[in-house]
């Protein structure tokens, strides 16, 4: 299949080509036409599998005909649950949009009010938001809606994750009955799907797994520690020994994040921390020398990494694991991008075992155990199937086989 065959305009189609896209990927060419049909849509897709054009794509072929309504205001919304996620789609809607004359806005917290006040002073085709800035702005009465036309709810799990549920309830109130709505998220499982069944009319659901080639692009591991000293100590040791040519390395708090990046910076490398407590200029400009290559390790939260589109980006490191299974996902997709391999590398405690097991039931797949040549870890966990990675041998046994061997309890460190 190609982008010609699924009837797109001359200047959609010229954006798409001038940005290297042959032809549309599993959830581009399931979710576009039913967009295009007019319908509502969920879409269950992972991060990586081209989900940004499978909403825009549509979107823009929408804005090739005339608004439907009267007024200066928004015709197509976008929610997206952090700031960096709105940045990108912004960009990649002007990618997309080259060839057409629109008008692309986005509003986001952490930036002065009057820039984006001028913005509802003038027709605007597509508005990216988070819901917080959003509302903030329509509580004011500056937003006309009369002719907005679609929405679209990207990585909305996310956003009811975040608390945001309320303020998307509120915003999507405010808006036309008529319009037609949009859903991406990487579950539609509890909250999610009886958000969906209020808000969305008889929708059709695409749900994209992923395939076992997206999943080869990036090998997963994890390393066992007995402590914090250790796993701060074996994270330096595979920084300075592995082949990296840049990581984003999680952690669990901002304060985490600050002081784990002054660690690595210590130790000679180029590192940065990216959270929700930096001010707005200081993200872009650290998210900017990321792209440039001019910082090599980028320490970061959850929030704040949503949105980091880098290629380069060989290695990714849950430092302290996530709190829920679908943040790993979105972890890993960080690397192993535009078809080149990446390496997702997690530290648990034998506390957190029990984690490490309802990721691999999640993503359907064995996450291998491996150590650190120099480190011990005692009782060293197990290897999974024997597996290793390069440089690293693999742990022994540390508990029994299923088959027909009673499991011993671990002592707890």
């Amino acid at each position: 299949m190609s982008f010609a065959s699924l009837k797109l305009s001359p200047p959609v189609l010229r954006a798409l080509a001038d940005a290297g896209y042959d032809e549309p990927t599993p959830v581009q060419a399931a979710a576009i036409p039913r967009v295009l049909a007019g319908r509502d849509v969920m879409a269950q897709s992972r991060t990586g599998t081209g989900k940004t054009a499978a909403f825009l794509v549509p979107a823009l072929e929408r804005l090739t005909s005339e608004p439907r309504g009267p007024g200066v205001g928004v015709r197509v919304l976008v929610l997206t649950p952090t700031r960096e996620l709105a940045m990108q789609v912004k960009d990649a809607a002007l990618t997309y949009s080259r060839h057409m004359r629109l008008a692309i806005g986005a509003i986001v917290g952490g930036v002065p009010y009057p820039p984006q006040q001028r913005l509802f002073k003038r027709p605007l085709d597509i508005l990216v938001a988070t819901p917080g800035r959003l509302l903030d702005h329509m509580e004011q009465g500056r937003i006309d809606w009369r002719r907005l036309e679609m929405v679209i709810l990207d990585e909305a799990d996310r956003m009811l994750d975040m608390g945001f549920l309320k303020d998307v309830e509120r915003i999507l109130a405010a808006t036309p009955k008529g319009r037609q709505t949009v859903m991406f998220s990487a579950t539609f499982e509890g909250p999610i799907a009886t958000f969906a069944t209020r808000f969305l009319k008889d929708p059709e659901r695409v749900r994209i797994a992923a395939s076992p080639a997206q999943s080869a692009q990036i090998a997963q591991h994890v390393h066992y520690v007995n402590d914090s000293i250790q796993k701060k100590a074996m994270l330096l040791t595979l920084l300075k020994d592995a082949p990296i040519a840049q990581a984003v390395i999680f952690t669990g708090t901002k304060h985490g994040a600050d002081k784990l990046a002054r660690a690595i910076e210590g130790s000679g490398h180029a590192a940065a921390a990216l959270h929700g407590d930096m001010r707005q200029g200081v993200r872009n400009r650290t998210l900017a020398q990321f792209r440039a290559g001019e910082v090599r390790v980028l320490v970061a939260t959850d929030i704040a990494a949503r949105g980091i589109d880098v290629a380069a980006v060989s290695h990714v490191f849950n430092y302290d694991l996530p709190k829920s299974v679908e943040d790993y996902v979105h972890r890993i997709g960080r690397t192993g991008r535009a078809g080149q391999k990446g390496a997702a590398i997690s530290f648990a405690t034998r506390d957190e075992q029990a984690t490490v097991r309802r990721i691999e039931r999640f993503t359907g797949q064995s996450i291998p155990v491996v150590s650190v040549p120099g480190f011990s870890v005692d009782p060293p966990p197990a290897a999974r199937a024997g597996q290793g990675a390069k440089g690293l041998r693999p742990q022994q046994p540390f508990a029994a086989r299923r088959a027909g061997a009673r499991r011993k309890p671990l002592p707890r460190v």
